[in-house]
Order: structure tokens, then sequence, then C-alpha cells
């Protein structure tokens, strides 16, 4: 492939309408390109990228060895943060596109898709709305005492964040007050037993009772008997000084004052300039400038077609009633559903150990990593997921057995585990060839997108043993389907959350809880759930169209393996990646793939 076409090809490549169509370098001018603007775009993304890292959180998905800290999150650091991407922002419009290389063009659409939805963020004070309907600050935290710590160094980085607790929690306070006062809240109905973890902590009755004294149960040989024993001393003390009365303090702020003023819209286009922060939200999470009507209207074709396929299995298994009785039948008969949470983990590990014996089939690269599967902590699980997985991980929710459906736990396992995000994360943490913020950065719209993908790609793998389990694949599809109608309709159309649920529980197989979980999912977090289906709809187009221009030249090993190898992206990434697949005949990133 020329260096005329490659950049030709990657001239596709539009955040939002952030990166302008150039012209088509020579191959002479390509020989020539200008090292001092990639030396500017370089500089500015590892500057910045250094930086950003200091300012938020490490969390289980940041890298190993990351030391633990919990940063500056007062109006100080807010403000830093907006005139620092401010800065980069306009330091990046002044970098002429032309004389980057095509590779750094890629990742200048990248980074600058990453800058735009940061300050964005920052410019509607997101922050001042820390926390949703399933996931908070105070519960990051209380993930780390579940990590493995291992050397002294581990241990005394832990004990130090424990002491910071307090402080942290104290900005998060004066923060969610100023939400307080503007109206910028989550919705009250998404707050109902959100407490639980705060009280779980607050209401310890001694330090070594304390979920974060967990890691100083064990002694790890490298560490002598007497340093232990220090160390336990001190984690009993930041325990008893510091956690646990931060932990009380929150739990007060959050019954007494934030959750009875909390606003009762359940809508973003009640929010402080609503209208405009959902179209923001939409563009940082499908990572294209949608409308919400047309993305309403897409998930109401789609809901339809895949409607059409749900009736065909139903007919497969000579069902004698309509879809709303069949999925009644799913819902309440006792073979679709485990026993014990044992049963359903096992279930789990089942079906992610039979793709491993696909998966050469169809990935021509694979992780080293691997994953383990483990259940929902049980003071998450009632406000959980089905299941989440990441790096080294597999979150299985045995939470409400009869909310679990075994026929939609393999669509669920090739989601969360392999080859979903515990199989995409690795890879692109694992690809040196990426600058940081490509390695280590998550875009729900191409990593979601990735994972439901990746449940459609089990009927091509074979992996839906019954007709029960390929309608669980298709209740997951039209979930995702749904929620673009769902979401849209929400926050744009003026949709009750009863009648969220109901759209739900009319055209998908989910158990009520989880409707319930996944609509306050929803409210509380407006545009995310668009991501899934919008990514997914992206990967199957590019596939098709490279299908089609390959003919027989099309290898789906090196399909995945193009779209794996580019960390994560902005959609049009994508595109333009298949593009350059079709360009080249068809041959994948890696050598070994024919």
């Amino acid at each position: 492939m020329t260096a005329q076409l490659r950049v030709s090809l990657m001239m596709g490549l539009l955040m939002a309408g952030t990166v302008p169509i150039l012209p088509v370098a020579t191959a002479a001018e390509a020989a020539t390109v200008s090292s001092s603007a990639a030396a500017r775009f370089k500089a500015i993304a590892s500057a910045e990228y250094s930086w950003r890292q200091t300012m938020q959180a490490p969390d289980e998905d940041s890298p190993k060895g990351t030391p633990l800290h919990l940063p500056d999150v007062g109006p100080k650091a807010q403000a830093e943060k907006l005139a620092r991407w401010t800065q980069v922002s306009q330091q990046l419009a002044a970098i002429p596109q032309s004389q980057l290389s095509t590779e750094d063009r890629v990742n200048f659409a990248v980074y600058q898709g990453q800058i735009d939805a940061l300050l964005a963020s920052q410019r509607y004070r997101d922050y001042e709305k820390p926390f949703n309907a399933d996931s908070s600050f105070w519960g990051d935290i209380a993930e780390w005492p579940r990590g493995v710590f291992k050397t002294e160094e581990d241990y005394r980085s832990y004990i130090a964040m424990l002491r910071e607790i307090p402080r942290y929690y104290d900005e998060q306070i004066v923060n969610m007050r100023a939400g307080l006062a503007r109206g910028f809240t989550a919705p009250q109905i998404t707050l109902v037993g959100r407490d639980v973890g705060l009280a779980a902590v607050a209401d310890t009755k001694s330090p070594e009772d304390s979920a974060f004294y967990a890691p100083f149960k064990t002694r790890p040989a490298t560490i002598s008997a007497a340093d232990q024993a220090d160390l336990r001393r001190q984690a009993l003390q930041a325990i008893g000084d510091a956690v646990v009365p931060a932990h009380a303090k929150l739990l007060h702020f959050m019954r007494d004052e934030y959750f009875p003023k909390a606003r009762t819209s359940i809508d973003a286009y009640a929010l402080p300039d609503g209208k405009a922060y959902y179209r923001s939200k939409i563009r940082e999470f499908v990572t294209e400038d949608k409308s919400p009507e047309e993305i309403h209207q897409l998930g109401v074709a789609e809901v339809a077609r895949i409607r059409g396929q749900m009736l065909d299995v139903m007919k497969q298994v000579g069902f004698q009633g309509d879809l709303p009785a069949f999925l009644t039948f799913l819902r309440t008969d006792p073979r679709f559903y485990a026993k014990t949470p044992q049963d359903l983990l096992d279930r789990a590990a089942w079906i992610a150990k039979t793709f491993d014996g696909k998966a050469s089939e169809w990935f021509g690269h694979l992780p080293r990593s691997r994953f383990a599967i483990k259940p929902v902590p049980a003071d998450l699980a009632p406000f959980y997921t089905g299941g989440r997985g990441g790096p080294g991980i597999y979150l299985v929710n045995t939470y409400n057995l009869p909310s679990r459906p075994l026929y939609s736990l393999t669509a669920l396992t090739l989601h969360e585990s392999a080859p979903g995000h515990a199989f995409q994360m690795p890879l692109a943490a694992e690809n040196k060839d990426l600058p940081d913020f490509r390695r280590s950065e998550y875009l729900s719209a191409y990593g979601e997108g990735w994972a439901v993908y990746c449940e459609a790609l089990g009927e091509d793998m074979g992996m839906y043993d019954t007709p029960y389990d390929r309608f669980g694949m298709l209740s997951y599809q039209m979930w995702r389907a749904a929620r673009l109608v769902v979401d849209t309709g929400i926050h744009t159309e003026g949709w009750t959350r009863q009648q969220a649920q109901q759209y739900l529980h009319d055209n998908t197989a989910m158990a009520d809880h989880e409707i319930e979980t996944e609509v306050d999912r929803y409210i509380a977090w407006p545009g995310q759930a668009l991501s899934y289906y919008m990514g997914e709809q992206a990967i199957l187009n590019a596939r098709h169209r490279a299908e089609k221009a390959l003919g027989p030249k099309f290898n789906i090993r090196a399909f995945h393996d193009a779209v794996l190898s580019l960390g994560s992206v902005p959609l049009p990434v994508i595109d333009a990646r298949i593009d350059q697949l079709i360009a080249d005949g068809g041959k994948g990133p890696y050598p070994d793939e024919e």
C-alpha cells in the first residue's frame, strides 16, 4: 500500500468534526513529514497524560504498580483541570495536521477526542455529581482491599491512602453541595439503598472486622514478622482514626442532606443547560455527533428487526403462545436458573473454557493476560449488573439467582470475559506500539461495542448450544438496541421510570430485578447506555464492508486483530483501519494470520 493511499484512507478519522480533511501527501512529501509538528504533538500529549494520571485516583483497571493515592478534587484542582484542558485544546488546534504522519494522525484523532470529552465534562462540572446508580467514589476505594499486595511498599502505600480518605471525602462533599445548590444531582429515585456500602464501613465495631483490613490478615513471605506487625498496627490505627469516621461523616451527609434534597426529575434535559449537556454525553459515549432523535429511531427499527428473530426461535422450540407468554415462561421456569451461586460460577467457567478451545480459529493474536472468575462482592451485588469484566477479572453476580438466567450466561460471558472485556483490554495494555493514552484509557463506544459484537460473534463460533441460549443472545442484543430507545426516551422525550421499565419488560427476557437496576443506571448516567449498540453497529458494518470488498481474501482472524490492535479509539478510526485492511488485500497487523 502506497504512502499516498495510507494518508488518503486516514482522512476519515473524524471525531465529532475535530479532524479536518487534508490534502493527500505525495510520496516525496510523506518522506519529509515535518518532525516539528509531530514533536509538538507528542510533547503536549506526553506531558498532559502524565499530569492527568496524578489528577485521578487509580482503580482496578490501572496498570500494575500504580501508586495508591487519592487526588485533590477540590475547587482549586478543578479549576486547574479546566485551565489545563482548555490550554491543551488550543495547542492542538494550532498543530498543522497535514505535517503529521499517518500514524500520528490516528493518534491525534484519538487524543483530541479524549481532550474534548474531558474538557466538556469539566465545563459542565460533572465532578459535582461524582457517582451514579451502580458505581461511586467510595465504592472504587472499597475495591482496593480486594487487591493483592505483595511488597512492603504496597502495604505502606495502601495505609497512606487510607489516611487520605477524610480529606478526599470532605472535598467530594463540598462538590456535591455545590451540585445540590444548582440542581445538578443524581435523581432521588436512583439513590434508594445506595448507602449500604457506606453504612457497612461506618458501622464497623472493630477495625479488624473492616474489609479495609483484609490485606493485613496474611503475611507475604517477603515481609518479616516484625515489619508485618508494624504494618498491621498502622493499618488498624488508620482504619479506626480515618476510614471509619470519614465513612460515618459521608453517610450522615448522604442520608440527612443529599438524599432529601436530590432532584426528583429523572431526565438530563432537566439539568442545568440540559439539552447541551445530553448532546455532549452523546459525543462522549458514542464518539460521533448524533442527534437524540436519530439514535431513538435507529433503536426503534432495530428492536423491530430483532423481535422478528426472537419469534423465529419461538417457532423453532415449538412454543405455543405470543412473545410476552414466552418471556414469562423464560423468567419463571426453574430449568433456566442455577440452584446455587457456585452452580452459576461453574457454568460461567465452563463457557469461558469452551471459548478457549475456539480462540485460535477466530483470533491470530491472543493476550498473555488471564482472568479469574469471582462473585460480585455482597455489598455491591443488589445494585450491580449481571456481570462485569476487565483486566484479570470476570465478576459474576450471584445475588438473587432467579434474576440470573442460564440462557443468557453464554452471551454475558463472551461480553465480560473472553473475547470481550477481559480479552480486549489486556490486548490494548500489552500493545507496546501504542502511546499510553491509547493503551490505558477506555472509550465506551469502542470497548462496549466490541463486547456486544462478541455476543453476536458467539453464534458464528458455535457457542450457543441450544435455541434458548441463542434466544438469550438475542435478548441481550434486544436489550442494547432497546437502550437506544430507553435512554433517549428518558432524557429527551419525557419517559417515566415505569415506562422505561415496561419497555424492557415487553421486549427482552431480562428479569424484572435486573430491569429495575438497569433503568436506574440509565437515569443516573445519561448517554452511557448508547455506546454499546452504536459501537457494535460500527464494528459489524466495518466487517460487512470488508467481507464484500475482499471476498475470498477476507480473513476473520486478520479482521479481529486489526480492530483489536487499535487500543480504545473513536468509532471513525475503526472505519479508517478497515479501509486500510481492504487496501492491504486483507492482510492484518501480524505476520502469522494467513
